[in-house]
């Protein structure tokens, strides 16, 4: 059960880089530093929004419209830095009772 609980903490991190990533990445291309025409670029940004936008994009619609201003990343990685501390402090040890 432990080797579970790890797994879902580290897809978690793992989850939590790749918003991070998406959001620097929009800002880049966004101020004109990356360019979507190239198809590295483009084939990053598609595999970034492949990733992201199932779980984005619902809460998009629900968050009030800020003006430009998206917080879908950041309720998604406060949600994400909740679930780690909870199954860190409340999961995890009931598990090493055992």
């Amino acid at each position: 059960m432990r080797a579970i609980l790890d797994l879902i903490l580290l897809i978690l991190q793992l989850y939590s880089w790749i918003i991070i990533a998406i959001a620097i990445f929009s800002w880049l291309l966004a101020f004109g530093v990356l360019n979507i025409r190239n198809d590295f670029v483009r084939s990053i940004w598609n595999a970034l929004l492949a990733v992201t936008e199932p779980v984005l994009m619902p809460l998009r619609r629900r968050l009030p419209n800020l003006g430009g201003l998206d917080l879908s990343p950041v309720v998604v990685l406060l949600g994400i830095f909740f679930l780690e501390r909870v199954i860190l402090y409340y999961v995890y040890p009931a598990v090493m009772g055992f």
